[in-house]
């Protein structure tokens, strides 16, 4: 098989492509694309236990505990353990977390209307059907 037509090649080299311009504009706010994954899982779904963030996102627990620090780090929340199980850390995001949600969901809605600009509708309806079906086999 020619590496052009390999399936991990193209997904890879538009994942960077994506990546790139991603981190580029997050850079903005102080972001980077994974912590704003880690904002995004807090903010839409109200998870506070780095594990279950972990696994919606498909990275190692300690891949998060280290994002977890530097975010950390950087005043973007606290972490406490839990009352009722000692063995589970609950994430608390802070007030300036909380200011950040309304202009990086605007920056990430402008990297994917410019990523996905020369796609119809439809087309960008079944591209995503697609990404959800190879991410799911």
């Amino acid at each position: 098989m020619n590496i052009e037509e390999c399936i991990n090649f193209l997904l890879t080299g538009a994942q960077h492509k994506v990546f790139i311009k991603m981190k580029n504009s997050l850079k903005e706010v102080g972001l980077t694309p994974i912590q704003y994954g880690v904002l995004k899982c807090v903010w839409q779904f109200d998870m506070s236990n780095p594990k279950e963030i972990a696994e919606f996102l498909g990275v190692e627990n300690s891949t998060v505990s280290g994002i977890l620090d530097r975010m950390q780090g950087k005043g973007l929340l606290e972490r406490e353990i839990d009352a009722n199980d000692r063995r589970h850390i609950i994430i608390r995001l802070s007030d300036s977390a909380k200011e950040l949600e309304k202009s990086v969901n605007r920056i990430v809605l402008e990297v994917n209307q410019k990523v996905l600009e020369d796609f119809t509708e439809e087309e960008i309806a079944q591209f995503k059907q697609y990404l959800r079906r190879v991410k799911e086999a």
